[in-house]
């Protein structure tokens, strides 16, 4: 039987934590940060937990 091979693109873009939660990145903070207040830009630069309902796709792309 093959080696189970887990999703490149998804292995890059979430992390596992050591108690097995799962973070992603915030979205808009790659451009038009002009506009944007510093508390804003400061806020979206910390990862985010992700939502219960994706919790099981993202560990399956994982191989978790």
């Amino acid at each position: 039987m093959p080696k189970m091979k887990r999703n490149k693109s998804a292995a890059k873009r979430f992390k596992v934590t050591g108690t097995g939660k799962l973070l992603r990145r915030r979205a808009n903070k790659s451009h038009i940060l002009t506009k944007k207040r510093p508390a804003r830009k400061r806020r979206l630069s910390h990862p985010d937990r992700v939502a219960k309902g994706d919790r099981g796709r993202i560990k399956r792309l994982l191989g978790v």
